[in-house]
């Protein structure tokens, strides 16, 4: 029986630990020779087929071998891999068997809690493309008391900022107090909740991820990092 063929973007999005997206940059740039010829994209590949991108020839008989790591992101530090002036990124805290892997996602500077790290470019893609919904679940602490109006505002009809209207649903962290609220939502745009705070008069003091798709925060049990399974 012959195989079934497969995406040729996804396939070096596993060899290479890329996003889909990134993968189609490079079959797009003419970086990619399937059996000598440029594939288009869309292009599907077979297990006898000799691939090479970028320069790397990429082997069925690799099997990707992926890891799963939640990481309780602390305050102070940067999603990135390269240092902002005094600011240190996660990788300073990262085991070193873990600094080849990629955050899914990103929280700022000022922002702490769940963060999924993988060198599975398939399931990041999953995660983070809008066209898959992954709820994500945050603490946040605002300055003032939120006003009945602008709870119902954003919960209701949601608040227009410069790149779209952004909707969160909020429930009170603790009864009856108005600064302290679970913020559920359905996007991940830049600092949108921040920003849709700011929109009507507050500013954000805390803000820490406990749920990420199917991730919790409750997960890791006090620690600061946890080997999961794939989802």
């Amino acid at each position: 029986m012959t195989e079934a063929p497969i995406r040729l973007n996804k396939f070096i999005a596993q060899r290479l630990n890329l996003g889909r997206r990134a993968a189609d940059d490079l079959i797009a740039a003419g970086k990619v020779r399937v059996n000598g010829d440029t594939p288009q994209l869309g292009a599907r590949v077979f297990s006898g087929d000799k691939v090479i991108a970028d320069g790397k020839p990429l082997e069925f008989t690799d099997a990707p071998d992926f890891t799963y790591i939640l990481f309780n992101k602390p305050i102070g530090y940067i999603c990135s891999r390269r240092q902002q002036g005094e600011v240190q990124t996660i990788y300073s805290v990262l085991p070193e068997a873990y600094q080849h892997l990629k955050p899914v996602g990103r929280l700022d500077k000022n922002s702490s809690g769940l963060l999924l790290l993988t060198n599975d470019g398939d399931l990041a893609h999953s995660m983070m493309h809008p066209s898959f919904v992954k709820i994500k679940k945050y603490e946040v602490e605002i300055d003032k008391p939120l006003e009945p109006l602008h709870h119902q505002m954003i919960n209701d009809y949601g608040i227009t900022l410069p790149d779209g209207p952004s909707k969160l649903h909020l429930d009170r962290l603790h009864e009856g107090g108005n600064t302290a609220w679970n913020v559920t939502m359905h996007e991940g745009r830049n600092r949108q909740i921040r920003r849709t705070f700011a929109a009507l008069g507050y500013e954000v003091i805390r803000l820490h991820r406990t749920q990420f798709g199917p991730f919790s925060i409750h997960q890791l049990e006090g620690n600061r990092f946890l080997k999961v399974s794939k989802p």
